[in-house]
């Protein structure tokens, strides 16, 4: 495996799993009492957060949204 490929494949993962993660906390966050929802919510903040940078650093390197697995997903609209 080239070290280009290598790289390909970890962003590629790397983008599932943080934006599951994300949604997995949204559907916490809808399931919890008041206290908690405060503290989850806080956490999608810092996911939607990260989200969008990367979106955003993907953009600005020409790298598709779609590389990442990231091209479904509204940071601001789908997790806060």
């Amino acid at each position: 495996m080239s070290e280009e490929q290598k790289y390909r494949l970890y962003l590629y993962d790397l983008g599932l799993l943080i934006k599951e993660n994300a949604l997995k906390v949204k559907d916490q966050a809808k399931a919890s009492d008041d206290s908690e929802r405060k503290f989850l919510r806080g956490i999608l903040f810092g996911y939607a957060e990260v989200i969008g940078l990367m979106q955003q650093e993907a953009q600005a390197f020409g790298i598709g949204l779609d590389e990442l697995r990231l091209d479904d997903i509204r940071p601001e609209g789908d997790l806060i």
